[in-house]
């Protein structure tokens, strides 16, 4: 969810994020990583689209000049990752972007290693889908895409931001994901004559999507800001809005602040939702989180209503407005592993992930830049090894999918991060010569991979030419071969140009005359 940050450096002890309660130590190098589970009690809804799944905050707003968008031009610059985009297939060059808080001129120079430094555009549909592929990839079930009252004085926003709804739902119905509208409150001057009417009639005509989330048979829609210092509206406009939504037979969640438990004065709004979702960001790893879940959870028990904890990865915002770098560390995901495992513990069903694409203020999960080899030369932008550790560009897609995982209960309960930093290859291939126009090459699992590539060539030590890439299986045909001819070949673990292992020994086999 998206926020205006101003921080100085004296505020910087205590940190106060979109008027959010936070913790005031920063200490990300001893996090509370808890070792007995709680048994879960019952919920007042049975597993559903959102119930029971994990679920990403998705913004979709970064535009590029030649994007052929409303805008045509480089939009939401303030980039604290860099994008890994290896693997989008349309990407735009001469990128603008903001350095300790000051839009710089197109950059024209290259990447660490050599590479044209380049920026998707999520006006491109192949963007989006490429998103929701690796969301399909790494167990993310669904995804919230935010929608700011803020924005809608300008036409051109309202453009992209109805556009990229449309592809938001195509690429969740092709990759088999669902999808939600969830409003922040900031900038909606007047709910009954702006808020309501964009949903009935604009983004209401969403639902009737295979794609677009239901819960309890009813349409999911989040309205995020409820109860957060700074947000327009009171408990009774922000009751009022809960109620309207309802009455269109919807199922509402709204996001709120850390410690809504104990706030009795918006008790009246907490309590007309669906659900609520505690927003965390900015919260650091001084906090208890599975006290706080347990506490949430048992207010939700209470008053009959579904409980979604928030678990975010880090959060720095440097390049934004030039405050201070690495603000809360991710710890190489240490940090998020401990709201997977206090999550767990409680016995909280529900996760919303803060966020997908969140790269401006380094919240993101998606793949970014793993080391100074891939962000701009001579700029700086906060990389995943900024703590020393080398992560693979996907990590923290793989550590979600592990932590979904451990909440849903289909691996155990593991107080540490088991998700492997990088993926090693298989450490053995065997190469069966089947006939005189195929080969079989089997080789060893790997713990964890999520899949397999295999190469290769006709020469030993290659040039190598993948011939098939995402395989599950241990083992591949490789047809349509010459003749008496020796073929090479070596195996990597993971997906190509994200966490894709080094190559594997090589092996040989001749195919009959």
């Amino acid at each position: 969810m998206r926020k205006n940050y101003f921080l100085t450096l004296s505020a910087l002890t205590m940190i106060c994020i979109g008027g959010c309660s936070k913790n005031t130590a920063i200490d990300a190098k001893s996090p509370k990583l808890l070792n007995t589970v709680s048994k879960t009690s019952s919920f007042p809804s049975s597993p559903g689209d959102v119930v029971g799944k994990v679920t990403v905050g998705y913004q979709g707003w970064f535009l590029a000049a030649g994007d052929g968008s409303s805008f045509n031009s480089f939009q939401h610059t303030d980039l604290e990752c860099w994008p890994d985009v290896r693997q989008y297939p349309t990407t735009y060059g001469n990128v603008q972007f903001n350095q300790d808080g000051v839009l710089q001129p197109g950059f024209t120079g290259t990447l660490g290693n050599g590479q044209p430094a380049k920026m998707f555009s999520d006006w491109d549909q192949s963007t989006v889908n490429v998103h929701f592929l690796w969301m399909q990839q790494n167990g993310i079930d669904c995804a919230a895409l935010q929608r700011f009252g803020s924005h809608f004085s300008d036409p051109r926003v309202v453009s992209q931001e109805n556009g990229v709804a449309d592809r938001v739902q195509s690429a969740a119905q092709t990759y088999g994901r669902k999808f939600y509208i969830m409003y922040d409150i900031s900038g909606w001057t007047n709910f009954q004559t702006e808020l309501e009417p964009d949903w009935t009639n604009t983004m209401q005509a969403h639902t009737t999507s295979s794609a677009y989330a239901k819960q309890n048979g009813k349409p999911v829609v989040c309205i995020w800001g409820i109860g957060v210092s700074g947000r327009p509206g009171d408990v009774t406009s922000w009751t009022a809005l809960i109620n309207w939504f309802k009455s269109q037979g919807c199922y509402v969640i709204v996001g709120v602040k850390t410690g809504f438990a104990t706030d009795t004065t918006n008790l009246a709004a907490y309590s007309a939702a669906n659900m609520l979702m505690d927003w965390r960001v900015g919260v650091n790893a001084s906090a208890n989180f599975q006290a706080d879940d347990a506490a949430a959870l048992t207010f939700c028990n209470a008053h009959d209503i579904d409980y979604q904890t928030d678990i975010y990865p880090g959060t720095s915002f440097y390049n934004g407005n030039g405050t201070a770098k690495n603000i809360i560390p991710r710890n190489h995901g240490d940090f998020m592993w401990t709201q997977f495992a206090a999550a767990k513990n409680a016995g909280v069903q529900s996760a919303y992930i803060s966020m997908f694409d969140e790269i401006n203020e380094a919240t993101g999960i998606m793949n970014c830049a793993e080391d100074a080899s891939s962000i701009p030369v001579g700029k700086y932008f906060l990389t995943l090894d900024y703590d020393g550790t080398h992560v693979s560009s996907d990590y923290y897609l793989r550590l979600t999918n592990d932590g979904g995982k451990m909440m849903k209960g289909t691996i155990p309960y593991t107080a540490t991060d088991p998700t492997p930093f990088v993926l090693t290859p298989p450490a053995s291939l065997t190469p069966h010569v089947l006939s005189s126009s195929s080969i079989q090459v089997n080789w060893s699992a790997v713990t964890d991979a999520p899949c397999f590539n295999i190469k290769r060539s006709t020469t030993t030590g290659g040039p190598y030419t993948t011939i098939s890439s995402g395989i599950t299986a241990n083992t591949f045909t490789d047809t349509g071969l010459t003749a008496n001819t020796t073929y090479y070949y070596v195996v990597t673990s993971g997906r190509i140009n994200a966490s894709e292992s080094i190559i594997s020994r090589e092996v040989n086999g001749k195919t009959n005359p």
